[in-house]
């Protein structure tokens, strides 16, 4: 494994969450793509030999057997302008029927997915310099 769970955690506090900021320092650190799961928080974190850590969950949430993209799509937006929590945009996940999400730092994207393995959303991650 090419990096730990601190450096994971020291990545995510020094980038302030911010999201393109935090795929650049995920980059340097060697992670290959990670899948956040609502039901619980844990994520599962990859290099690119696919060697694998998980972080514990933080949060027991429910997820919506019926999914609304539309909705989820609009609570989306307020998150990436930063007018909700983590936490709250966690709860707008479940309650729109968002299982889990895949980052994957190669091809640049985050996917949502809905408790049946269906894509809801394909973003492209904003490139940045640092």
């Amino acid at each position: 494994m090419k990096f730990t769970l601190e450096q994971i955690t020291e990545t995510q506090t020094k980038s302030r969450n911010i999201f393109p900021v935090l795929i650049q320092q995920f980059k340097i650190l060697g992670v290959d793509q990670f899948i956040t799961f609502v039901s619980d928080g844990h994520t599962d974190y990859f290099d690119d030999e696919k060697e694998k850590i998980t972080s514990e969950g933080s949060q027991d949430l429910v997820i919506s057997d019926n999914t609304n993209a539309g909705k989820f799509i609009e609570r989306l937006k307020l998150h990436q302008n930063g007018e909700t929590d983590y936490a709250s945009f966690c709860n707008d996940c479940a309650e729109n029927g968002i299982d889990n999400w895949i980052v994957d730092l190669q091809k640049m994207t985050c996917t949502y997915y809905d408790k049946s393995g269906n894509e809801t959303l394909v973003e492209k991650v904003p490139n940045i310099s640092l």
